[in-house]
């Protein structure tokens, strides 16, 4: 049971919001994660990012692997 880094999909219709969870990786992408770690707004300008950096470094250190996308937002909006 590996546990992913990834993005569970909210809002409506065209107008998408995400949360950034922890969750296993056979939990379906919006089924119910261990814990929320952050949300992104893509849909505003500038795009809307909160990350919580103490939490995301304690789930890397655990060895929770993040998806591509998660990768990128930790990249870009961490350092």
């Amino acid at each position: 049971m590996a546990v992913k880094l990834k993005l569970t999909r909210l809002g409506s219709k065209k107008h998408p919001f995400y949360r950034v969870v922890a969750a296993t990786d056979e939990t379906r992408r919006d089924g119910r994660p261990l814990e929320f770690l952050g949300y992104y707004n893509p849909m505003t300008d500038p795009v809307e990012v909160k990350l919580d950096a103490d939490k995301i470094k304690e789930w890397l250190a655990r060895g929770a692997e993040p998806t591509d996308t998660v990768r990128a937002l930790i990249k870009k909006h961490m350092a």
